[in-house]
């Protein structure tokens, strides 16, 4: 079957309305309106008017609806280069809070900074899952457990559209890797596509109704039917439209949708970036043919007038031609400050400290003690230069950063010293060329020149900057084909020059008049999303010793403007300089005496810009650079070393026992420096708990990668992802998924457990009686693990089942109720149509993580089949 072709599987038109819901009485008021248009103007508001915004149209009274990236933040639109945002910490740390009330409360401050920028809908949260620890953007997704996952972004979404901003969930399904990510399929089993995949969209859906929701990029085989999400019929109308009730509008991801037909009879509704695109005058050639029914047109309209609705742009009608009348009031609630507000700078703090994972902490040396002190080293890469936020569309330029020395130094008392060590520096690419090396071949200053051609060659005009960052440029005349930069790289330090270029698109490289590179790539719109000038090509130029002097290498790049429709016109060049004999053992050498000398030595290590970003996955899971020989030397001479881990994803610690004190800080955004402090010297208890699973060999890891084989990435693993394949397999992981130690022990009492009704159809109450043994207060996240029938071998051993937090004070007893959904109880039937418990005695035990349960109860299920609707 052609990928293009409608399934050979029935699949009806959507609803009106949620299942059992009737057609919504406004509804009967917006069809009305929608017959106001003729078929050329419903089809223009179905793809957007420009980057950002879709169309709007007085005879509907819809006013323009404007959209921005998250998860991290609202990034905005871009308008204003110098507009900066709130940075909140990556959602693996919002995740490793276990705590939903937390995740709607980002939600809210997410709404409030949406309403400051004048954006309608909110592109977050992710509900794909980690089903492979390298993925690049790991980091954005919440957790490698689908009830976790879906528990936290159910709850981002309350907050987002408590306050009258949608959100648009993503991405619609199976977009767990970025390997080719634009082309590859995922073949899936429909029983882990259920279960597994689809269960986190499953429950947001029924949980929270989110306003829009955003297909994939990737495509999804599975079984039935083979097709890119944007056109996928079984999954886009039948399940989420049809099966879960979802009444929105389906967003494309930018510049994801290929097709005409094959996109509007799968289920999208709404093309992004506009104003080009697949549809326009092509959906309107296929509906005068027969091939698009008209009706499911007004379908899409009817869905975008509901988002509209629903984010107070749709008004009354006004006059084409007439200036649009002030829109409905936006959002719910008063309008936030002008600012972002100190109680919402407080907020991210909290949840950057509070997530932080303590993975061990053997002799107590956590917290701190500011009056035993008199000098601390903070040492590492990530000591100099946090990794603050992953690369990508997340990316939000922050409002105030808070690096981890200024956070100690404004919390450590003046009698303490502070030392900063760096210990060598972790990238593997060279930094852009500075301005020193750099000289203009024509003005003779420095720096590298731009100039604009057209087609035949004339130039247009030009200009010089000092930098070799040419990143995303598009400062240039209309009529402007190409960009030519050039500039002479004086070099004078012997020894081997590494020059680094990175482009996109149609170029060609020349040094000393040599061509060296070039590339003939003309996507288009596709190289948006191409990540390879992040992954630039090397070219060395050696400088003997005994030579006559400085070298003057003369470089130019020669650069075709790629035309990417919505996204404007650009060009992308990056020139980059290692000089030789740069070495970190100066730097490590040190660092190290400085530990030495040290009543404390703090080592942050981690990913960086280069490693953990949306558009390529992870080659491996070492540190960066000489990280671990860093550790390893600092803990030698100081028993009193605390190892921070500031990455988003897992990475290897092959010295996890080697140190007294071993933090998880996550991408924790603006915040981190005054996060870090409150948790090192006891401000706030590191509660957080591992998200995922942490392995301690590379090769223990279940899907080490998600490299598509012909175009495929097979989910070969079916349900047995993240800390269930770790229990099925019998391995051990560094940590396990679950793990955290707070400030304070505990003592798990007693459990019991009462199912709602006797099939479980109901689900199933578990409570725990357990007490705070330690010497302060702290936060217990409880966790309840299902154990289903043994007779069902393709069961997991073991699934997160439910979770619930308490605090408790030193000493003091506590009772915990967890209710475990039905839906943690249920399986697909093999037929692939219905849901149901299988009968049978169900153990749930309880405890502090995957592998620390410390009590059980069994619970008799008597099983019943239920349809899907």
């Amino acid at each position: 079957m052609s990928p293009l072709s409608p399934p050979d599987v029935p699949v009806q038109d959507p609803p009106t309305a949620p299942r059992g819901e009737g057609t919504p009485p406004d509804d009967v008021e917006l069809r009305h309106r929608i017959r106001r248009l003729d078929l050329e103007s419903k089809v223009r508001l179905l793809t957007g008017a420009t980057l950002w915004t879709l169309p709007d149209e007085p005879r509907l009274g819809l006013h323009p609806i404007v959209m921005s990236d998250g998860p991290q933040g609202v990034r905005g639109t871009g308008e204003d280069p110098a507009a900066t945002g709130l940075l909140a910490p990556a959602p693996s740390a919002v995740a490793a809070t276990w705590d939903p009330d937390r995740a709607e409360r980002l939600g809210r401050l997410f709404a409030a900074e949406a309403r400051r920028k004048g954006v309608h809908v909110v592109l977050a949260p992710l509900a794909n899952l980690q089903r492979t620890p390298v993925a690049g953007r790991h980091f954005e997704y919440f957790s490698e457990d689908p009830l976790l996952t879906g528990t936290l972004a159910a709850a981002v979404v309350r907050g987002l559209q408590g306050a009258g901003v949608a959100a648009c969930l993503k991405h619609y399904v199976a977009n767990d890797s970025e390997t080719d990510r634009t082309r590859y399929r995922a073949r899936i089993d429909e029983r882990p596509l259920r279960e597994v995949y689809l269960a986190p969209f499953e429950q947001v859906v029924h949980e929270a109704g989110p306003w829009s929701v955003m297909t994939a990029y990737s495509g999804v085989d599975d079984g039935t039917e083979s097709a890119p999400m944007g056109e996928h019929r079984r999954l886009v109308r039948g399940v989420l439209k049809e099966e879960w009730g979802f009444d929105g509008p389906v967003v494309s991801d930018w510049a994801a949708t290929r097709s005409t037909t094959a996109s509007a009879l799968g289920g999208l509704d709404l093309v992004m970036p506009g104003p080009d695109g697949p549809w326009g005058a092509a959906l309107v050639a296929a509906v005068r043919t027969g091939e698009v029914p008209e009706e499911l047109v007004d379908d899409k309209v009817l869905r975008l007038l509901r988002l509209a609705r629903n984010t107070g742009r749709l008004g009354d009608p006004w006059e084409v031609g007439a200036p649009p009348p002030p829109p409905p009031a936006h959002g719910r609630g008063p309008e936030p400050s002008g600012t972002p507000s100190e109680e919402e700078f407080a907020l991210l703090r909290e949840t950057a400290a509070h997530g932080t994972v303590l993975l061990r902490d053997a002799p107590g040396l956590l917290p701190l003690d500011p009056a035993g002190l008199a000098e601390v080293a903070l040492i590492g890469p990530n000591a100099v230069a946090p990794h603050l936020q992953g690369g990508g569309s997340a990316f939000v330029p922050a409002a105030r950063t808070v690096a981890f020395a200024d956070g100690l130094r404004a919390a450590l008392p003046g009698h303490v010293r502070l030392t900063v060590h760096r210990g060598g520096d972790s990238h593997r690419h060279a930094p852009f060329a500075p301005a020193a090396l750099l000289t203009d071949p024509d003005g003779g200053g420095p720096g590298v020149r731009a100039d604009h051609l057209d087609a035949s060659g004339r130039r247009l005009g030009g200009e010089v900057r000092t930098t070799g960052d040419w990143g995303g440029y598009g400062d240039f005349p209309p009529g402007t084909h190409r960009v030519v930069l050039r500039t002479v790289v004086t070099l004078t330090e012997p020894g081997t020059h590494r020059l680094e270029f990175g482009c996109v698109g149609r170029f060609r490289v020349e040094v000393d008049g040599e061509a060296v590179f070039h590339g003939d790539d003309d996507r288009g719109v596709g190289l948006v999303l191409d990540s390879s000038h992040h992954h630039p090509r090397t070219h060395d130029v050696d400088l003997p010793v005994d030579g006559p002097g400085p070298r003057r290498v003369e470089v130019t790049v020669d650069l075709t403007v790629v035309d990417a429709d919505g996204y404007g016109r650009f060009v992308t060049a990056h020139l980059r300089h290692r000089p030789p004999g740069h070495g970190p053992e100066e730097e490590i050498a040190e660092a190290v005496a400085a530990a030495r000398r040290a009543d404390v030595a703090v080592v942050v290590v981690g990913t960086n810009e280069e490693v953990e970003s949306e558009g390529w996955d992870r080659a491996g899971l070492r540190l960066p650079g000489r990280q671990d020989e860093l550790v390893r030397r600092v803990a030698a001479v100081n028993p009193r070393t605390v190892a921070v881990v500031n990455a988003g994803a897992p990475v290897l610690l092959p010295w996890a026992r080697e140190v007294p004190a071993l933090l998880w800080a996550w991408l924790p955004g603006q915040e981190a420096g005054h996060a870090l402090a409150d948790v090192l010297l006891g401000r706030t208890e590191p509660a957080g708990r591992l998200p995922w699973t942490l392995p301690a060999r590379a090769e223990d890891v279940p899907v080490p990668n998600a490299l598509p084989v012909d175009g495929i990435v097979t989910y070969h693993e079916g349900v047995h992802i993240g800390h269930r394949a770790w229990d099925r397999a019998g391995r051990t992981p560094a940590f396990p998924f679950g793990h955290g130690l707070g400030w304070t022990t505990w003592a798990y009492e007693s459990v019991t457990a009462v199912p709602a009704s006797p099939d479980g159809s109901g689900g199933v109450r578990v409570t725990v009686e357990l007490s705070n043994t330690g010497p302060r207060e702290g936060r217990e996240v409880v966790q309840v693990y299902l154990e289903a029938p043994s007779d069902d071998p393709s069961r997991p051993a073991r699934t997160l089942a439910g979770f619930a937090a308490v605090r408790v004070a030193a000493g003091a007893r506590a009772r915990a109720v967890v209710d475990v959904p039905e839906r943690a109880l249920r399986v697909r039937d093999s037929d692939g149509d219905r849901w149901w418990t299988p009968p049978g005695r169900y153990r749930l035990r309880v405890g502090r993580s995957s592998r620390d349960l410390r009590l059980s109860v069994d619970v008799d299920l008597g099983g019943a089949h239920r349809p899907t609707d």
